[in-house]
């Protein structure tokens, strides 16, 4: 059963008057629930931007070709107001990106909690789920540690927290691996694996790292704003 299926989509980013770029030139994608899928393709193939797309950051455009098509869970998501584009994401989505994106001055645990309250899930309640979801990354006695005192691997665990937090059916990783050595690489994808196949919850990891789209169900690739194949992951186990 499709989880997320997109049709049409399409997206340029108008730089200055002779600088145009086509992100996306009419991108066709069906996840199914419990899928664990690689995005890959060089850079500016246009990886992120559908990510950003799938996720609901951002819309398609809807001039210049067919109408655009993106239904999530049921759901066609590309007349909906930027607010319930919002409350989609904070109730059913989750994010882990490359850069971490932890607020500095907020403690692991309080980074977590952050997500549950915008997920509504606030006070007490939140402060609970949130060192659950520490708990299930292994980092359930560094809930009262700032980014800065936490190494790579586990600033990228406490971003996976976060994006579990809600217990959504469906996560997006841009580059997850890409700031940490091969062992805390290998940890986080570990942890990504095992919440897909425990939980059943849906991953679209978007990468440049082989070993990352090994680990997976299926590799899109991507080109030039294009899907040009679609084939299964060799390496899974």
């Amino acid at each position: 059963m499709a989880l997320l299926e997109a049709r049409n989509l399409r997206k340029i980013y108008r730089l200055s008057k002779r600088n145009v770029v086509e992100a996306l030139r009419g991108v066709d994608v069906r996840v199914e629930e419990g899928e664990m899928v690689a995005i890959m393709g060089p850079s500016g193939s246009g990886k992120s931007t559908l990510m950003h797309i799938l996720g609901l950051l951002h819309a398609p455009d809807r001039d210049g070709g067919p109408e655009p098509e993106l239904v999530v869970e049921g759901r066609d998501t590309t007349r909906l107001s930027d607010s319930e584009r919002t409350r989609i994401r904070a109730t059913r989505m989750g994010f882990v990106f490359q850069s971490f994106n932890l607020v500095p001055t907020l403690s692991a645990e309080e980074n977590v909690a952050l997500a549950a309250d915008y997920a509504g899930m606030q006070g007490s309640r939140g402060r609970a789920v949130a060192r659950e979801s520490l708990e299930l990354v292994g980092l359930g006695d560094r809930g009262g540690h700032r980014p800065s005192e936490l190494s790579g691997g586990e600033q990228q665990r406490v971003a996976i927290a976060r994006a579990l937090v809600n217990r959504p059916t469906l996560v997006f990783a841009d580059e997850p691996t890409g700031n940490l050595d091969s062992a805390r690489a290998g940890e986080v994808l570990a942890l990504l694996r095992r919440f897909n196949r425990e939980r059943g919850q849906t991953f679209l990891l978007v990468t440049h790292d082989a070993e990352v789209g090994a680990v997976c169900d299926r590799i899109i690739r991507m080109r030039d704003g294009r899907i040009v194949d679609g084939e299964p992951a060799l390496g899974v186990a």
